[in-house]
């Protein structure tokens, strides 16, 4: 449905906001930890459904697909328990196939990839062999699928019915499947090498040897305007409890200082960092543990010059049971679990009293930074619902969520008068014109919104208006315009909360080479005069040129902005080659402008998997969920824009783009010798970017394609299915030459807060997928025109 053209884009954004089913909404985070329902609180598995798993139809049986997808991220000896067999059979059945012989598994891969494993065995194996496969505990399990950045919601919030998988000797059919499998590979493939030619998490070394010494002319200076970010490696979840996973390694923080990053943030959990005496006694377990874990990331980081900052989404829910005690404390219900009503003194005060505690003991902290109205159920305004609280009914929601951030920046600013207390304006009166919270907050907080919402945008003749984040939009936008104007007539300062490296138009690459458009952006807000920049979600962490040009654009003596791209270009591809380079980031720049954007697209469509997702001859009939698993549901990846619109915006993007790796291509021979190596991983991510959008267009017009067929008269089913052909053979190279770059480079694939998207081997089973259905397609054709 097209947007209204004649209201405003904050109404505008709203009504299209209003508009959206289910979990379709423009929030990077959506609905609550407690997504697992009635089993949550318990610390139970959500139920399994009674949806059929998806049949893997292009492997022999189902033995064949668990050793498949798992191979070289679960250690054969594991596979063979969770099978039921020896190791022997296990790798007899991986060789059958064409599977290389089994490198060392990551340890990396059980800590940071378990997502990945959940990922593609969701509808292969049943919550026991699951268990097993990650060696983890039930409990264990539930506690991700509920806490860990709503992973549950991305796997679809239900739990396919799949039976046992147990080894049993292959039928001569499966025999001859794998056979045929194998030859696939061979023909398309070779043999395949024993090792990657980088191995997954190679990346991380970099980060932990503490190599790039930060460039002098970048480094931030003491006091200067805060500009801070998540970690590209960083784990969700409760890291300062083990300091092995530290999301901060030496050399990330070097390389990030030397792009004019002064400031990193962490997710926390109020309870978990301080002790709740005297009305919250079961609070602070282990308390003393992360915060000096979180003492000892403080000082590293002051030597990089860098701040760390609090991500406070406070006070969280609890389970009804927890106000058994103290009902006079209980808010708003949802689910199985409460909020605590902060209209109550004695929960703002245990806020106030948690943060002194905090910021007392770990000397040094940067700040917090709070979301008061989305995310977690927090206070009871914080989704809406105040009216079924007795004591917050008759109250605002503006009085409440400024009451909450004025309570966060008293405990503050007690025990650290000089730490800074963001209030994140997302979700403020339903991301409209919240005016009246900012008239209510303190003068000693900094107010923070997104630099880019409700900019209105029109995308092959689609009306639409910017409702999360976006590069392909270049604010900033009205709602933050009418908020940092606000908050300065009050003597507040302002944050720009923006995102330079990548969004979830793409977050499957490290960052995206559209250095014009960060570039555009830098030099608006500079005109805007905020205050500072939050310059990441959990996504978009690395360090890339493009952090390097938002450092060299700050502050007031910042050069041009034809200079600083100059800059950038010349530091890291050399003098010979910048013109060329700068060419290419305009035509990607341009290129990218074409973006379908919309939220329903980013969460929905496959651009995150790109030629990985599989490949559907009947409907799913499952839904795509957010940014997990794209299925086959192109209605959904599509959002507002009709089906041919859709696939020919990626259409135009891809072909655009690919305008402008011709221009990266031929300036490699210029490049020096010692920054060859930098400029040709900065072309493989180029040309990764460029597979995923192409890609997308390609799998929206196969769905299109099998749809007509399904109607489709006799006499023209035999020239749909030769088109249908051509499309997968077209996806068979775009998967094929994916697998070669994402084997150089380890960060393809990877996010954060997703783990891989995509390994290696299943690039090759796309292609063994897409052979499967192509030789179905030319046969039917051959039929067809025979008939």
């Amino acid at each position: 449905m097209l947007l209204e053209t004649s209201a405003s884009p904050l109404r505008r954004s709203r009504r299209e906001k209003s508009r959206r089913r289910g979990l379709r909404l423009s929030l990077p985070l959506l609905v609550l930890s407690m997504c697992c329902g009635k089993n949550a609180a318990a610390g139970k598995l959500p139920p399994v459904s009674d949806r059929a798993p998806l049949a893997a139809a292009h492997f022999p049986d189902a033995v064949h697909a668990v050793v498949w997808r798992n191979w070289r991220l679960v250690e054969p000896a594991r596979l063979a328990e969770v099978l039921g067999t020896t190791e022997a059979k296990v790798r007899e059945l991986a060789a059958s196939m064409g599977l290389p012989a089994h490198a060392q598994v990551s340890p990396d891969m059980a800590t940071r990839g378990y997502i990945t494993l959940l990922r593609r065995n969701w509808h292969l194996l049943p919550y026991d062999q699951m268990l097993q496969l990650l060696s983890i505990s039930e409990e264990e399990l539930a506690f991700r699928l509920r806490e860990d950045d709503f992973l549950y919601i991305k796997l679809g919030s239900l739990k396919p019915a799949c039976p046992p998988v147990k080894y049993s000797e292959p039928t001569p059919a499966a025999r001859q499947r794998a056979a045929e499998i194998r030859e696939v590979v061979q023909q398309r493939f070779g043999e395949l090498p024993a090792e990657e030619a980088e191995p997954r998490f190679a990346f991380l070394e970099a980060f932990r040897q503490g190599d790039a010494p930060p460039n002098e002319s970048a480094r931030p200076a003491a006091g200067e305007a805060p500009r801070f970010i998540y970690s590209y490696c960083g784990m969700f979840g409760d890291p300062l409890a083990d300091p092995q996973l530290d999301p901060y390694p030496d050399g990330l923080l070097s390389q990030l200082a030397a792009r004019g990053v002064n400031g990193v943030w962490l997710h926390t959990v109020l309870r978990q960092l301080a002790p709740g005496a005297p009305h919250f006694p079961e609070f602070g377990a282990g308390h003393e543990q992360r915060l000096a874990n979180l003492r000892s990331l403080v000082q590293r980081a002051d030597q990089y010059g860098i701040d760390v900052y609090l991500y406070v989404n406070e006070p969280r829910a609890m389970p009804h049971d927890f106000f058994e005690q103290r009902p006079d404390m209980a808010g708003v219900r949802s689910g199985e679990f409460t909020a605590l009503c902060t209209s109550d003194p004695r929960v703002r005060q245990w806020l106030s009293d948690s943060l002194a505690y905090v910021f007392r003991e770990v000397p040094g902290l940067g700040g917090v930074f709070t979301i008061t109205a989305s995310e977690n159920l927090t206070n009871c305004a914080s989704h809406g619902g105040r009216s079924a609280c007795s004591r917050c009914a008759a109250r605002s929601d503006a009085e409440i969520i400024a009451e909450v951030n004025a309570a966060i920046a008293e405990g503050v600013h007690r025990s650290a008068p000089r730490a800074k207390a963001i209030a994140y304006d997302w979700g403020w009166n339903g991301h409209g014109d919240a005016r009246n919270v900012i008239d209510r907050t303190p003068a000693s907080v900094w107010i923070m919104s997104v630099s880019e919402w409700a900019l209105p945008i029109e995308r092959g003749g689609v009306p639409s208006a910017v409702g999360e984040y976006s590069i392909s939009a270049v604010g900033p936008g009205p709602r933050a315009s009418l908020h940092w104007k606000h908050a300065k007539q009050r003597g507040l300062k302002t944050i720009a909360k923006v995102q330079l490296s990548n969004t979830w138009e793409l977050a499957s690459t490290p960052y995206l080479p559209v250095l014009d458009l960060v570039a555009e952006h830098c030099a608006r807000l500079a005109q805007a005069d905020v205050d500072g920049m939050m310059l990441s979600w959990s996504l978009g962490g690395y360090p890339s040129a493009n952090l390097e040009l938002a450092g060299l654009l700050a502050g007031d003596s910042a050069p041009d902005v034809e200079a600083a791209l100059n800059a950038v270009a010349t530091r890291h591809f050399g003098p010979a080659a910048a013109a060329g380079v700068r060419r290419a980031w305009s035509k990607f720049s341009a290129a990218f402008r074409n973006y379908p954007y919309h939220g329903e697209v980013l969460y929905n469509a496959p651009q995150q998997v790109g030629p990985a997702n599989l490949l559907y001859a009947e409907p799913t009939g499952y839904s795509a969920t957010m940014v997990g698993l794209p299925y086959d549901d192109l209605d959904r990846w599509r959002g507002p824009y009709p089906r041919e619109v859709f696939a020919q915006q990626f259409e135009k993007l891809a072909d655009e783009w690919s305008q402008g790796l011709v221009e990266l291509r031929s300036v490699q021979p210029s490049v020096p010798a010692e920054l060859r190596d930098a400029a040709q991983a900065d072309y493989r991510v180029a040309e990764a970017a460029h597979i995923h959008f192409a890609s997308v267009a390609k799998q929206a017009r196969l769905v299109m394609a099998r749809d007509a067929l399904a109607s489709a008269p006799a006499e023209k089913r035999g020239e749909l299915l030769q088109a249908a052909a051509r499309l997968l053979d077209d996806e068979i190279e775009l998967a094929r030459r994916l697998y070669e770059l994402a084997s150089a480079d380890s960060r393809l694939g990877y996010e954060a807060s997703n783990h891989y998207f995509y390994v290696p081997l299943d690039l090759v089973e796309k292609v063994v997928n897409s052979e499967h259905l192509k030789s179905r397609a030319v046969a039917e054709a051959a039929a067809a025109i025979r008939n």
